[in-house]
């Protein structure tokens, strides 16, 4: 039994690399991949670092996640035109989250509760004409991360549009973790007798009500999938 429960907890584990290891603040570092997971099913909105010209771009773009084939997908946007003329080029794509400031009694003690995750590799790129199917996958995984439910109730994309359109395909092989939770650290220090305020602020992300596009044909509701989601927490 404990040699399948080591084996269970190996398969979980993020292969530990280069890139990855966790050379500062090592206690905040996780190779677990279900806070892998965790964060990346919190968001939708992250970071491609690519080099373009010779130079770094960080370019913000929408992504989704394929749990089941561990894939990351991303629009592709600008980052896709230069990987076309540079092939087989490593990416980096960065997702965080604030969840409060850490405000402690020394400035030097201050900091941030977060949740964050670094994945490397090198993308495929999916087109109408080199992987049709695989760019429809992409679209659908894409639309369903961000908002469940709405690649069934919208339109599909046309032939003309698919042409206009690049998906990136990232594997979920090589990623850094990292999360920090709780108060500051100075309560057991020297400064806990300044009799200074420390805390944290915490800081939420709320979906407010929807609003109507303008142009809508009267009597045209909100479906349930984008309703339900007023007022609700983002994870």
């Amino acid at each position: 039994m404990a040699h399948e429960e080591l084996n269970r907890q190996v398969r979980q584990d993020l292969r530990v690399t280069d890139r990855t290891s966790h050379r500062r603040l090592r206690e905040q570092g996780s190779t677990s991949r279900e806070d892998l997971d965790a964060v990346l099913r919190a968001g939708f909105v992250c970071h491609l670092g690519v080099i373009v010209d010779n130079a770094p771009m960080v370019v913000p773009t929408v992504y989704g996640v394929d749990f089941v084939s561990r894939t990351l997908y991303l629009h592709g946007s600008v980052a896709s035109r230069s990987l076309v003329r540079a092939p087989e080029s490593t990416v980096c794509v960065t997702v965080t989250h604030i969840d409060g400031l850490v405000l402690a009694r020394s400035v030097f003690e201050h900091g941030v509760n977060y949740r964050s995750a670094m994945v490397y590799g090198v993308p495929r790129l999916l087109t109408h004409r080199t992987d049709r199917r695989g760019l429809l996958t992409g679209l659908r995984v894409l639309t369903e991360h961000c908002a469940p439910g709405q690649w069934e109730y919208a339109r599909r994309p046309s032939a003309k549009e698919l042409a206009a359109t690049t998906v990136l395909a990232l594997p979920l092989d090589e990623a850094s973790v990292k999360l920090r939770s709780g108060p500051p650290d100075d309560g057991d220090g020297p400064d806990a007798q300044l009799g200074l305020w420390a805390g944290v602020l915490p800081l939420r992300t709320v979906w407010d009500d929807p609003e109507p596009d303008p142009a809508l044909t009267a009597g045209v509701r909100v479906p349930p999938h984008v309703s339900g989601r007023g007022h609700r927490t983002a994870p």
